[in-house]
């Protein structure tokens, strides 16, 4: 693997973060011709019946936060509500249409300007319609018995049901015999190879975040809330054209560090405490995905520290892989093996391969030690979702693919009780009592986004420091200005104390 570095040395410097340029430039626009290829390869996979791709409806209630279905996005480009986008082959030639609403200035007054039908043919190369002939467009292609594949955001609970699931059954029910099918899987296939124009919004989305994680690095202390290293980087993605959160932003310090998905960002921290940064920003639409371990009283202890450690040789067992034609599976192989090793050398598992009775009297079961510390995947793809659709457990890694690698360790206080009671499980604890007393309570993760390009592999995250070293020299450095009373305020509200 060639690893294209990106500088560590202005890193330190990034800390203050000055408004400075991004390093890398950006075409205004994805080009016409671009989404037009996507829209060809989607028909070159759905060859034998027409494509009906929804966009997402307008949020429900004023002024809540809306985004573009994500399919419809890649598809098309186009950023307005209730739209749709109607594909058929016709004549050998792909026939793209795109339903959207028309001018209206008194509601314009409220939603700012929209394209309207007229727009479409220059914006986007394709033919205009108003959305309301949809209907009718769509009732056509099923009289004709064309197979109809539906692209759109198929989400709805076990009691409810999404826009576009409604829009199906309503179809479904005026077409009892059509053959409609869901054709979103074959979007999610193309979109687990990004273009160099997806490549780099995912750079910058990258260098975005970066320079987020160090504003809560330089800000980090104890006595600072977690919310406080939240929206220290949070700010710094809307100064540098951050669109929004790529997603909710974990920092969890202390126990709540060995939570995966922990999000409320409430808690103090406390000297001595760890906290796990998980919080990166959209740039363009396309999100970045970066986590941090960093030591809230400047030096990781000594328990800590050989956490920390075999969390990153995991990362980097799984990166040494990385190339064009690496399977995804070679990669979680490598780095679970360092981390159960690890772990063992800790004491904290009786070897690499050992496992625990996880099942019931009724139904015995074996599952591998190493899940009690490592409960996730190695990675994901990222892109237009921060777990953006990719195909690497399937097909191989190659010139386009963007993911993460992800590994962690959390030793959860609560381990005891999440064991099943059964006298190999009592014995298992007894053997490991004195390790797991040294790291009960730490949790590490440590999360890099990676690039695969005609030229190497890149890891634009790497403005951000993983090194052990660097990230206790930068804990070091002078901290950002911080108003305790402010947390102490915020804690008074939250307790209800005067």
């Amino acid at each position: 693997m060639r690893l294209i570095g990106f500088a560590f040395s202005a890193l330190l410097l990034a800390a203050a973060l000055p408004a400075t340029p991004l390093a890398a430039p950006l075409d205004a626009q994805i080009a016409q011709a671009e989404f037009a290829a996507r829209r060809e390869a989607l028909v070159a996979r759905l060859d034998d019946g027409a494509v009906l791709v929804l966009a997402a409806p307008e949020a429900a209630q004023d002024y809540l936060p809306w985004s573009q279905s994500r399919p419809f996005y890649y598809l098309t480009g186009f950023r307005e509500p209730d739209a749709a986008l109607l594909l058929a082959r016709v004549n050998g030639s792909i026939r793209a249409t795109l339903f959207v609403s028309p001018r209206d200035p008194a509601q314009e007054v409220w939603t700012g300007a929209r394209l309207g039908v007229d727009g479409v043919g220059p914006a986007t190369g394709m033919q205009g319609r108003d959305v309301a002939e949809l209907r009718n467009a769509v009732d056509s292609v099923l009289r004709g018995d064309i197979r109809l594949y539906v692209v759109g955001d198929f989400f709805g609970g076990p009691t409810t049901l999404s826009a576009h699931e409604q829009y199906v059954n309503a179809l479904k029910a005026s077409f009892p015999t059509a053959r409609i099918e869901d054709g979103t899987g074959a979007v999610a296939r193309l979109r687990g190879r990004k273009s160099e124009a997806e490549l780099e919004r995912l750079r910058i989305a990258a260098e975005i975040s970066a320079r987020g994680h160090l504003a809560a690095f330089a800000l980090a202390q104890p006595g600072v809330g977690e919310w406080e290293l939240q929206a220290a980087a949070e700010a710094v993605w809307r100064r540098e054209s951050g669109d929004v959160p790529g997603y909710g932003s974990i920092v969890g310090s202390g126990p709540n560090a060995t939570t995966l998905h922990y999000n409320v960002n409430t808690r103090v921290t406390q000297a001595g405490d760890v906290v796990v940064m998980d919080m990166a920003t959209q740039f363009d639409g396309y999100s970045a995905d970066i986590t941090r371990t960093i030591p809230v009283s400047g030096r990781f202890s000594p328990a800590q520290r050989d956490i920390y450690d075999v969390v990153l040789a995991a990362q980097k067992a799984a990166e040494r892989l990385i190339e064009p034609g690496a399977r995804w599976q070679s990669l979680t192989t490598a780095a679970a093996n360092t981390l159960a090793q690890g772990l063992t050398r800790l004491g904290l598992m009786d070897s690499p391969n050992a496992t625990y009775d996880c099942g019931s009297a009724q139904r015995p079961r074996r599952c591998p030690q190493l899940a009690l510390f490592y409960m996730h995947g190695l990675g994901h793809g990222i892109g237009l979702d921060v777990h953006d659709p990719d195909q690497y457990e399937q097909s191989a890694i190659g010139v386009g693919s963007a993911f993460t690698i992800e590994p962690g360790i959390y030793v959860r206080e609560n381990l005891p009780q999440i064991l099943p009671r059964t006298p190999d499980n009592e014995a298992y604890l007894r053997r490991t009592a004195q390790a797991f007393e040294r790291y009960k309570g730490i949790g590490v993760r440590i999360e890099d986004d990676y690039l695969v390009t005609a030229r190497g592999v890149e890891r634009p995250s790497a403005l951000v420091p993983r090194e052990l070293e660097d990230v206790e020299r930068v804990m070091q450095e002078p901290r950002t200005p911080w108003d305790s009373a402010s947390t102490q305020r915020v804690q008074r509200m939250r307790s209800g104390t005067p």
